[in-house]
């Protein structure tokens, strides 16, 4: 019998997921905002839909499973806005729900550690957005909801390798700064784990067993490439957009014991080390095939 999931912003992590599903029978639904984007999902195997603008009540309603990686904005959680209703009435036959939020939700804990009973202390008006929208999943009466909370993302096309080789990389330092990131075959064999073993209520921290400073990570990255160390620039005089700037706001080690322990996870790329190795290797490999 073949099982659905609608994938509401149908991204990067979902579309990871979407390749270890759809092999396995799987039919997927998942939404963008574009039509240019309808169609490279339509070209994965995913069926595409315009959202908002077409009405997903319907899909839902025969959905098994809902994956929900749109994040809030400016007026809360998208999805709950349009779905609330929707989604609350179908609560009882939905068998999992996964709701992808961030460890932005802990905040500055100074090079600390945290675990999933870590205090919610954000100190971005992004990260109390997510505290703000996950609560307002858990507040939804018997939805099977899974919470998982993503450190960086990096894979395919998402790495430092174009800015390394471009010479626009940059090592900023700030003392004490480090951060946790996760390679996105990780995060995609994490939701698959869950749909298999569902446990309503869980809460799971996405993120590999090396937290590091980022300028170790560019550096690494020159490395592997044969190119000079970029530049080592100071955090306080550093030319940075307020987003970017944001980011160094908090810095703290995030634990993923629970992946390992409750769902069997054995990491794939546990190191930045070994996914940097790994997407470079994966790029060469295309280089070659392409000439071919």
């Amino acid at each position: 019998m073949t099982k659905t999931l609608l994938s509401i912003g149908h991204g990067f992590s979902a579309r990871a997921l979407a390749a270890r599903l759809i092999p396995q029978g799987w039919r997927i639904i998942g939404t963008t905002r574009s039509d240019a984007k309808a169609s490279e999902i339509a070209a994965t195997g995913v069926d595409p839909v315009i959202w908002p603008g077409t009405d997903i009540g319907p899909m839902l309603a025969q959905a098994d499973a809902l994956l929900v990686s749109a994040g809030p904005g400016p007026q809360g959680d998208p999805t709950l806005a349009e779905m609330r209703s929707d989604i609350a009435t179908a609560a009882a036959h939905l068998d999992w729900v996964g709701y992808l939020s961030t460890t932005g939700v802990y905040g500055d804990h100074q090079g600390g550690w945290v675990d999933e009973t870590s205090a919610l202390t954000p100190s971005t008006k992004r990260g109390q957005a997510r505290v703000e929208a996950e609560a307002a999943w858990q507040a939804i009466p018997d939805l099977k909801l899974h919470i998982f909370r993503l450190a960086g993302i990096y894979g395919p096309g998402r790495g430092p390798f174009a800015k390394v080789r471009k010479g626009t990389a940059r090592r900023i330092i700030k003392k004490g700064q480090v951060f946790s990131r996760i390679h996105v075959e990780d995060i995609a064999q994490v939701l698959e784990a869950s749909l298999a073993k569902p446990d309503p209520g869980a809460i799971y921290n996405l993120c590999d067993d090396d937290p590091a400073p980022p300028e170790d990570v560019i550096a690494y990255a020159a490395e592997l490439l044969g190119l000079p160390l970029p530049p080592a620039v100071d955090f306080e005089t550093a030319e940075m957009t307020p987003m970017a700037r944001s980011f160094y706001a908090e810095s703290k080690k995030v634990r993923n014991d629970r992946i390992k322990q409750a769902l069997g996870v054995q990491l794939l790329y546990p190191t930045y080390r070994v996914g940097l190795n790994a997407l470079l290797q994966e790029e060469l490999q295309d280089r070659d095939v392409s000439d071919i």
